[in-house]
């Protein structure tokens, strides 16, 4: 039976999730960022002295210090963690990732808002070669540290060559840094065998020093052809599904 089900087509028991779009700027929001990836703004070409940083925070990420030590792999054996630990408190992994230089400026803060995410773009921005660009883009997603007008404000006030750009509503998988997010939780967090705090801030902060030594800039592929794509399949299966359920009521 379960060759039978693994061999089908349709396995109506797998699901995955997903926020259906409800922005109504989803469009231009999304173009912005991606013409930014693609070093374009506004229809002209950035220069040399334009910067794209993509930002966001990893929330709690905890110290767990387990209640047996961690065994090593060995053949044939995965490394074995004790399921049972201690809690070592939590902290805020803030960072800020410059899209086409592959840099990483990142921080640890007790929490996140608005302090501690200023703090972080103060990081980057007092230091070159961001201080003296002309212009340095930040782009954001809507959480409550960076969300709308007055936190665009906020930015442009403290460093008036930083332009924020929101990703739309519910589409940090447009934020490049969330790829580097992914990183850090395959290749730093996990499994999570930490005594303290320190420890953890200690390897966030080496691993971002090797990171920035060794890593190049992620090859984007998803475009603006790409996501007119996208919202056309939308849109056909948004009436097909609309038409379906007329014909059920009406029956």
């Amino acid at each position: 039976m379960r060759r039978w089900l693994g061999q089908d087509a349709l396995k109506p028991w797998q699901y995955r999730s997903w926020i259906f779009i409800t922005d109504p700027d989803f469009r231009p929001k999304a173009e912005r960022v991606l013409d930014l990836y693609a070093r374009t703004w506004q229809g002209k070409r950035l220069g040399d002295d334009e910067y794209v940083i993509s930002a966001d925070e990893k929330t709690s990420i905890q110290a767990r210090c387990r209640c047996h030590p961690t065994l090593a792999p060995g053949q044939a054996r995965a490394m074995r963690v004790n399921h049972t630990y201690g809690r070592g408190g939590a902290l805020a992994y803030l960072a800020a990732y410059d899209v086409h230089h592959a840099r990483v400026f990142g921080r640890c803060e007790p929490t996140t808002g608005i302090v501690p995410f200023m703090n972080l773009v103060e990081q980057v921005m007092t230091q070159e070669p961001y201080a003296s660009a002309k212009r340095v883009f930040w782009i954001v997603d809507n959480g409550s540290s960076h969300r709308g007008h007055k936190a665009a404000g906020r930015l442009t006030a403290a460093f008036p060559n930083a332009v924020m750009v929101h990703t739309p509503v519910h589409a940090s998988w447009l934020n490049q840094v969330e790829i580097y997010f992914s990183v850090v939780q395959r290749k730093v967090v996990s499994p999570n065998d930490f005594p303290d705090l320190a420890q953890v801030g200690d390897r966030l902060r080496a691993f971002e020093d090797r990171y920035n030594a060794t890593a190049q800039p992620f090859q984007w592929k998803f475009t603006t052809s790409d996501l007119d794509d996208l919202l056309t399949r939308l849109d056909r299966r948004t009436a097909d599904h609309q038409e379906e359920s007329s014909v059920a009521l009406a029956t």
